[in-house]
């Protein structure tokens, strides 16, 4: 997918995050919304590169309904990930995509727990062609996060350091024997 220029930001996408747009737009058809019938993919980029989908599921007891993006989000911590650097938000009702479907509350306060909300990209995909980006300082201002609690934010994987691939765990270190 080549580079979109985003007419109301005068941003580009990265190819990265064309990519991600795209994984977002495939994973639509995994969605379960056998209620509201509006399904939402999201696509989230990690620090590492690797790239984790989720997808609203919902319940028909509503509260125990999850967002696509705290899909995604428990999917990227889930294999190790703890450094988001963008997402991309897709939603559709009938088969069409008629509007941008930015996060809930919730899900902003979830994301930013991961990343720096003046540097995470949150791409909203519109009807046919529209893309709109934001960061999540845009749509989350003055946020709570780990420095309000006095900790630091998730750290970004240092370069160089090997980690496990997606999917797969990481040998735990041994213990030291008792003796």
């Amino acid at each position: 997918m080549p580079e979109k220029k985003n007419k109301k930001t005068d941003q580009k996408l990265s190819k990265e995050e064309s990519v991600l747009v795209m994984a977002a737009l495939s994973a639509l058809k995994r969605s379960y919304a056998p209620y509201s019938r509006f399904h939402v993919a999201a696509s989230l980029l990690c620090s590492s590169g690797n790239i984790y989908t989720g997808v609203n599921i919902e319940n028909a007891s509503f509260p125990a309904s999850l967002c696509a993006e705290r899909s995604a989000a428990a999917n990227a911590v889930s294999a190790g990930e703890k450094a988001f650097k963008a997402i991309a938000i897709a939603g559709e009702k009938e088969g069409e995509i008629a509007s941008f479907t930015p996060p809930c509350g919730v899900c902003r306060q979830v994301l930013c727990e991961f990343c720096d909300p003046k540097k995470m990209r949150v791409i909203l995909i519109g009807p046919p062609a529209k893309i709109r980006v934001r960061t999540l300082e845009e749509l989350l201002p003055e946020s709570f996060g780990p420095d309000h609690l006095g900790e630091k934010r998730a750290p970004a994987p240092s370069a160089g350091k090997k980690k496990a691939p997606a999917g797969k765990a990481a040998k735990a270190p041994e213990r030291a024997k008792k003796g």
